[in-house]
């Protein structure tokens, strides 16, 4: 083998490592837990997913679990495929985008994730205060912002309510554009700080997003907040959940829920959880986390059918 080649190979494989790349599970595989996760950065994610999974799988022994590894997803639709051939067992995610994997590919809720000593939030509407709009059905004609399509609090929650209304929704070509008379039109602006500014700005009707970023004085600046009104906000739902494959053995399910679910109580796993997302504890679901999830399910569908 040529010099150059060794040195090429010996650098793909170290970019794979540094991005938390893992070899395909096969069948045989079953002593391996495989910890997942949509990531536009899969460096960063996997610096903080590593803590908690090397955390985790010494505790898992008595069910079979000896190694631990991470594998990265590009796209929602990356990580479906790989739950539906069982490359991935456990997923870390938030609330909409786990619903999508329950749906389309079998996931299963195992915990709630509590970040930040917040385990629910809720959706928060805002529009200038001489914008003239005071409840959700004056959009007709108007426009409104949302973060990304993958947001939870700012796509999926509003979006849900927005269909339920049964006005027309489109998407607009930017936050200059403007819906028909009968729709309601809407835009991504990518950052919260850029959709608290479209909406100050005047370029689009109404903003929505999380009461976490609502409260962020970095994504609304209290120049812009002064200006504004709250003219909605929705009940609660849970912030992130821990999902695991539908079909995964049952004792390393109820193992890894049981680990989970002790890890705050245990200092040798207080700093694996704050580097996992700021992870404060693991909650099980209780009774109106499992409502509101249902809900967020049916709406995920919605969503998904009739906008995407």
């Amino acid at each position: 083998m040529s010099l150059l080649r060794s040195r090429l190979i010996g650098a793909l494989v170290a970019l794979a490592l540094s991005m938390g790349a893992v070899a395909p599970v096969v069948a045989n595989d079953s002593h391996i837990l495989v910890l997942g996760r949509i990531s536009d950065d899969p460096k960063a994610h996997y610096e903080q997913l590593k803590p908690l999974l090397d955390y985790v799988i010494p505790r898992m022994a008595d069910v079979g679990i000896t190694e631990g590894r991470i594998l990265m997803a590009r796209d929602a639709q990356q990580m479906l495929s790989y739950m539906r051939r069982g490359r991935v067992d456990w997923v870390t995610e938030t609330a909409a985008t786990a619903m999508l994997l329950q749906q389309r590919a079998g996931a299963s809720p195992l915990v709630l994730t509590e970040r930040d000593g917040v385990s629910a939030y809720r959706t928060v509407y805002f529009v200038h205060r001489d914008s003239g709009i005071a409840r959700l059905e004056d959009l007709r004609g108007r426009s409104i912002a949302f973060q990304n399509r993958s947001s939870t609090s700012a796509y999926y929650v509003p979006a849900t309510e927005l269909l339920g209304l049964g006005i027309p929704m489109e998407i607009l070509l930017s936050p200059m554009d403007r819906p028909a008379p009968g729709s309601i039109g809407y835009v991504f602006a990518r950052s919260e700080l850029n959709l608290s500014s479209w909406v100050h700005k005047r370029l689009v009707d109404v903003g929505a997003m999380s009461n976490l970023d609502w409260s962020n004085e970095r994504r609304v600046p209290p120049t812009y907040k002064r200006d504004f009104v709250v003219i909605r906000e929705t009940p609660e739902y849970p912030r992130a959940l821990e999902m695991v494959r539908g079909d995964i053995d049952g004792r390393v399910k109820a193992r890894l829920r049981e680990v989970l679910l002790g890890a705050a109580e245990d200092p040798d796993a207080r700093d694996a959880l704050l580097q996992f997302f700021k992870t404060t504890r693991f909650l099980p679901v209780d009774t109106a986390s499992e409502h509101a999830l249902d809900h967020l399910r049916a709406g995920v569908a919605r969503v998904v059918a009739e906008l995407e």
